[in-house]
């Protein structure tokens, strides 16, 4: 079993911190999307209670840290987000991660127990098929307008942003990047399912086009210790709509 060790002032640049009134109880990691960035998270800041803790994670090539480079696999990403959150486990960790951010939510746990011997309090993972449930996804190697077609027909902020040539421009690398990390992850299909030793709880909006239900309620294959699953009114991006609902379960899964 490897000690904890990490890298000085990674943890300043991979996330942004929102601290709460009185000490921390716990943290809880939250992963974005595809395209997606730290703000996503923004209003979740203070929302659950005084002693939580929220990291929203900054992935490289967008926002703070629009002038370094995408990182394009889900190992790369597990692997510098896991050495990112090392300096943060004197207190529990809980992570949620959306779509993508739900992939790499999973991929972190299991690098936390598996190389540095530390068991998050609960992996919540949300609109996303777990590793042994991946089927293969082509937009990213069918070019960047089966890119943008795939976040239209998903909804959200992203697919309104696209429509501004300007802004479409400032976040198209990062979302092809991010593309290709969801490719790549689910080029080969089922990948392995390595159980956690954590409590698994699943959402999904049960108007999702991208995922159902029963693809989510899949991750009990990787849940021994428990899994639990949310269904919520709403599509891919019901996390918007259903916020107060949702950050409601979230808040008693923390306690």
């Amino acid at each position: 079993m490897n000690t904890l060790k990490h890298t000085p002032r990674s943890d300043a640049t991979w996330f942004r911190r929102y601290a709460p009134s009185a000490p921390a109880r716990m943290r809880l990691l939250c992963l974005p999307h595809a395209g997606g960035s730290a703000s996503s998270y923004h209003s979740w800041g203070n929302a659950f209670g005084d002693d939580v803790e929220v990291l929203a994670t900054r992935y490289p090539g967008r926002q703070e840290r629009i002038a370094e480079p995408c990182l394009e696999s889900m190992e790369e990403l597990a692997d510098a987000v896991t050495a990112a959150v090392l300096p943060l486990l004197d207190k529990p960790l809980a992570l949620f991660g959306h779509s993508m951010g739900a992939s790499l939510a999973y991929e972190v746990a299991v690098r936390l127990e598996h190389r540095h011997g530390f068991c998050p309090s609960v992996l919540l993972v949300s609109g996303q098929r777990p590793p042994h449930g991946q089927r293969p996804r082509t937009a990213h190697l069918d070019g960047t307008e089966s890119v943008l077609a795939e976040v239209r027909k998903l909804g959200g902020t992203d697919a309104a942003l696209l429509e501004d040539p300007d802004l479409r421009e400032l976040v198209l690398p990062a979302l092809l990047a991010d593309f290709t990390v969801v490719g790549r992850y689910a080029e080969k299909g089922p990948r392995p399912a390595v159980p956690v030793r954590c409590p698994v709880i699943g959402y999904v909006g049960n108007h999702d086009p991208n995922v159902t239900v029963e693809e989510v309620a899949a991750w009990a294959g990787v849940a021994p210790k428990g899994f639990e699953l949310k269904v919520l009114e709403g599509d891919h991006f019901y996390l918007a709509s259903r916020r107060d609902e949702l950050v409601a379960d979230l808040t008693s899964r923390l306690r």
